[in-house]
């Protein structure tokens, strides 16, 4: 009669553990998750930014040889 006692008590256990181990490996998969999607932000902000910076420039630029090519006679 102890020995089906033991029996069952081993049993919760396992089950309790392999619970407890699936919880685990869910809530470690929802943190890569997590960065992985913080992660991505961040490099659509670094993408977006750029090109901001790429167009802002090419924008002076361009603005800087319309007035140099204005100031000395090769555009009107």
């Amino acid at each position: 009669m102890a020995s089906k006692g033991l029996k069952d008590l081993k049993q919760q256990v396992e089950g309790a553990t392999q619970e407890a181990v699936t919880a685990a490996g869910a809530a470690a998969q929802q943190v890569v998750d997590q960065a992985t999607e913080a992660g991505q932000k961040a490099m659509d902000q670094v993408a977006k930014s750029t090109q901001e910076t790429i167009d802002k420039t090419a924008n002076q630029a361009s603005e800087t040889f319309s007035g140099f090519g204005k100031k000395i006679g090769l555009l009107k």
